[in-house]
């Protein structure tokens, strides 16, 4: 199963929709900062993720942006700072 690295972050403005948006990027990634997230996503995976969020936000005050950045580890990820412990390829089983 081929996999996509995506770099996900939003803007969701209401605290309820954020909480239930949150438990949905948990379930698909890993946080980098507060509202952003990097996962390595299946095509299927991807379709599911949209289906979950997609019903969440209110499309004129939310917005979610996503990022493809190619397959896992195809480019390096640098950090400034405190270093984070991003996984190299594959998928996040929580």
């Amino acid at each position: 199963m081929s996999r996509t690295r995506y770099l996900i972050a939003y803007d969701i403005c209401n605290p309820r929709r954020l909480r239930r948006v949150v438990k949905i990027m948990e379930a698909y990634g890993q946080r980098l900062q507060y509202s952003v997230f990097l996962c390595d996503l299946s095509q299927s995976e991807l379709l599911s993720w949209r289906s979950e969020i997609v019903p969440e936000l209110v499309q004129v005050e939310d917005s979610v942006v996503l990022i493809d950045l190619g397959p896992p580890g195809f480019r390096p990820v640098e950090t400034i700072g405190t270093p984070r412990h991003l996984p190299s390829s594959g998928a996040v089983i929580v």
